[in-house]
């Protein structure tokens, strides 16, 4: 397996400012066929899905290629494909949805280590609908969210578990497939945020156990979109708000209004992308994306060792990411300083390395930081060991400096 870095970095215009960037966690820079797609969509004929027009043939081909992307992405399949404008937006509408079939006295989980996207809106759910809402807490001294710590919290009136694939926050991938396990014993559905775990690791939806899994393309290397994928026969089932006219057809009863075709272009592009990262990939595009992305987790892990020691010759810095396995994610605070100042700092020698607790408010809060939580940085496919090197000499210098 082989990350081909040189021709990753090649095929990004943004990395041509000279940033080393760590940001990648809340939207990855964007590469030229991504950019390409979404441009020669809009530059051609569109119109109303449809089989009549070039305009509409043209529409329904950026909706199928989308979906088949996404299915071959996600392990799932292209008629179990959801489409929204974000995962927030996503996670609301099914948690108004699956609200409907709960009663007063049924139980909703969800953990301390998830963004607030899928806290909030099953909380506000369950309140509409008299459910009880449990929280999971994760162990804040290792960053390990158990099945055990899942366990606790279910009952034979949990109806459904909302637990994230990887901490945007500290990168913790807790063990889905036992979560769901016991998830599903216990008569529930589960929900998993996959957006910070899908640009790192490959995703399979029946492996992990999932009934429903969400992600953003803008996390890896595509537009501004939200997915979500699940089985058809479980969409089926489901019966959300939508007009009249509009189609009852899973999956697009859940689509509301006139998709965005250009960024369905630049999603299918993305996924094309990832799945040639590694030029050895051979067989189907599923099969190349296992491939690919089992390079970039080399790749990356590799950049975030190389980090983790450069780190532990600051004592000033407490890195928060312990987790066993987790994404290339690291949470940092620095002893007797700001980090909002290091952001400043990093950014004055263009190192992108933001600071907050970045809508992980309870696991900033879990963790002893408050609301302001820490310095966080991420690797994305196209990091390099000079960028790994700029951030170090940079969080040298930011020490240096005079309080």
């Amino acid at each position: 397996m082989s990350h081909d870095i040189d021709a990753v970095r090649a095929q990004f215009p943004a990395l041509k400012a000279g940033w080393a960037h760590f940001d990648g966690p809340g939207g990855s820079q964007t590469p030229q066929p991504v950019i390409d797609a979404v441009a020669d969509a809009l530059a051609g004929p569109l119109a109303n899905r449809g089989q009549c027009t070039e305009g509409e043939r043209n529409a329904e081909e950026c909706v199928g290629t989308a979906r088949r992307a996404m299915a071959d992405l996600l392990g799932a399949e292209p008629s179990g494909i959801v489409f929204g404008r974000s995962a927030t937006q996503l996670t609301y509408d099914f948690a108004r949805t699956l609200a409907r079939t709960w009663a007063p006295g049924d139980e909703v989980v969800v953990t301390r280590l998830d963004h607030d996207a899928n806290i909030r809106p099953w909380v506000q759910a369950a309140e509409a609908a008299g459910a009880v809402v449990r929280r999971a807490a994760f162990d804040p001294a290792t960053g390990e969210l158990t099945p055990g710590d899942i366990a606790a919290q279910l009952s034979g009136r949990t109806r459904l578990v909302a637990v994230t694939a990887a901490s945007n926050l500290i990168g913790t991938q807790p063990d889905l497939p036992a979560i769901a396990a016991l998830a599903h014993d216990a008569g529930a559905l589960l929900y998993v945020d996959g957006v910070h775990h899908t640009a790192h690791a490959p995703v399979d939806l029946a492996r992990l156990g999932a009934d429903f899994f969400v992600c953003s393309p803008y996390k890896f290397l595509g537009p501004h979109l939200g997915v979500l994928a699940a089985r058809p026969e479980l969409l089926g089932t489901l019966r959300p708000d939508k007009l009249l006219p509009s189609t009852d057809a899973v999956p697009e009863r859940f689509e509301l209004g006139t998709l965005p075709y250009e960024l369905l272009a630049g999603t299918r592009a993305a996924v094309d992308f990832l799945a040639g990262m590694d030029p050895g990939a051979r067989g189907t595009r599923r099969e190349r994306l296992l491939t690919s992305l089992a390079s970039l987790e080399e790749h990356e892990d590799a950049l975030r060792r190389r980090i983790e020691e450069g780190l532990a010759g600051f004592p000033e810095i407490t890195v928060h990411s312990r987790a066993a396995r987790r994404t290339p994610t690291l949470l940092l605070t620095i002893q007797g300083r700001d980090t909002a100042d290091a952001y400043r700092h990093l950014a004055g020698r263009a190192v992108a390395a933001p600071s907050g607790s970045f809508y992980a408010l309870e696991a900033s809060r879990h963790l002893g930081l408050g609301d302001t939580g820490g310095l966080r940085v991420g690797l994305a496919p196209y990091n390099t060991d000079e960028d790994a090197d700029r951030l170090l000499e940079a969080l040298a210098d930011f020490l240096r400096t005079q309080h």
